[in-house]
């Protein structure tokens, strides 16, 4: 099996959604890891025109740093997948979705989440893609 065709295997197919939210955009860690603030610094599978600032969208696995949190966390690189973001974005059924914030959920290397518990709507989108989040997130939108 091809490292594409592997990848995509665990990923998914991703829907064409508004990107939003781009590098160093601050976002609320959802998750009861400890942190509070994160900041992007970095978007996973990101291919774009060179010198444009990477931006990231619902469901996608970005590198954050831990602005404001617990103190071992803190100002070291973590990955996090975007689980809301403000921008309205289309669905295929015609709907318009739109968040009140920007907020993530910090994760391991294969896409499992940290924490055990999330705070908040998630988006269906980024349920689809990762299904390992659906085991703790209790409000799906």
């Amino acid at each position: 099996m091809s490292k594409v065709a592997r990848r995509r295997k665990v990923e998914g197919v991703k829907p064409k959604i508004s990107r939003g939210l781009p590098v160093r955009a601050r976002l609320k860690c959802i998750d009861n890891t400890g942190a509070k603030l994160l900041m992007i610094i970095g978007v996973h599978g990101y291919k774009g025109r060179k010198d444009r600032v990477p931006t990231a969208s619902v469901g996608d696995m970005v590198s954050v740093v831990v602005k404001r949190g617990r103190y071992d966390l803190m100002h070291k690189p973590f990955k996090a997948i975007v689980v809301r973001q403000r921008m309205p974005y289309r669905r295929k059924n015609g709907q318009w979705i739109v968040f009140e914030d920007n907020a993530a959920v910090l994760v391991n290397d294969d896409g499992t989440p940290r924490g055990s518990e999330f705070r908040g709507p998630i988006a269906k989108e980024a349920i689809e893609r990762w299904p390992s989040l659906s085991v703790v997130s209790a409000q799906v939108v």
